[in-house]
């Protein structure tokens, strides 16, 4: 059996085994112990005994998520995601051990999956087909020390890694944000500018009785200083947070408004 200390554990719906046994090879080409049931022999108490141990001794597990999951509401796969969870609960905090792999285009946001695995980074191998900066990332982890905060990137919670379309949920909700703060900082600027410049202007002295000075209108003051703002419009993905384009339009009308 090798060094079950080191070893993958892939959990997958009988309907995805291709995948899974892709995967499989790709990981054992470059060394790496699989655990996963390719011959489907599923049943028993011996079986589920050994599926039981071999969750409880390896270094990661990778379950396979795909529309063949989201459409199974019953499933041994989802027992043994299961005892993933509850082997993550003796584990101290930021030890990678839960590495999710999307082998279709199901959303995570929209998955059937426990609440556990969106604490970690997800990876998109579409058709189970794994790339070499998968692999690499995977030996990386088996190699580093169980230890928290030593084992970043992949099944961690850090940045996505080879354009993996595997973005936690908190940072979907950074981005708008973020945008919002800087329109905001920007618009304050913008009146801070015309607040604080001088009003005055040197004004040449014309005689009374000059034909001149008599012909020229009042100078349109209100019109030289006139300034015109548009409404945002909120550009990000999240359309909850359209209303901080309405506040930020309103703020900047009322602002303007005080100014004499």
């Amino acid at each position: 059996m090798g060094d079950s200390g080191k070893a993958v554990f892939l959990s997958y719906a009988r309907e995805d085994i291709a995948a899974a046994r892709r995967i499989a090879d790709a990981l054992r080409a470059f060394g790496v112990e699989v655990w996963f049931d390719q011959e489907e022999l599923r049943g028993g108490d011996a079986w589920d005994a050994k599926i039981r141990g071999q969750i409880r001794a390896c270094a990661l597990f990778v379950p396979l998520v795909s529309q063949h999951t989201q459409e199974r509401s019953e499933g041994y796969f989802r027992r043994e995601w299961r005892l993933a969870v509850d082997r993550t609960l003796d584990m101290v905090a930021g030890v990678a051990f839960i590495v999710p792999v999307v082998i279709d285009d199901t959303a995570e946001n929209s998955s059937a999956v426990p609440e556990e695995f969106l604490r970690y980074q997800w990876t998109r191998l579409p058709h189970g087909v794994p790339t070499p900066q998968f692999v690499e990332q995977v030996k990386r982890l088996l190699e580093a020390p169980r230890s928290p905060g030593q084992s970043g990137g992949l099944g961690s919670h850090s940045p996505p890694i080879y354009g993996a379309e595997a973005t936690p949920l908190q940072k979907r909700r950074s981005a708008p944000l973020a945008l919002v703060g800087a329109v905001v900082a920007i618009a304050f600027l913008v009146i801070a500018y015309f607040a604080l410049r001088p009003r005055t202007a040197k004004i040449t002295a014309t005689p009374a009785n000059s034909p001149s000075a008599a012909a020229k209108p009042p100078m349109d003051l209100a019109a030289a200083k006139s300034i015109a703002v548009l409404p945002f419009t909120n550009m990000s993905d999240d359309k909850d947070s359209g209303f901080f384009a309405d506040g930020v339009h309103e703020d900047i009308l009322t602002s303007l408004y005080l100014i004499p």
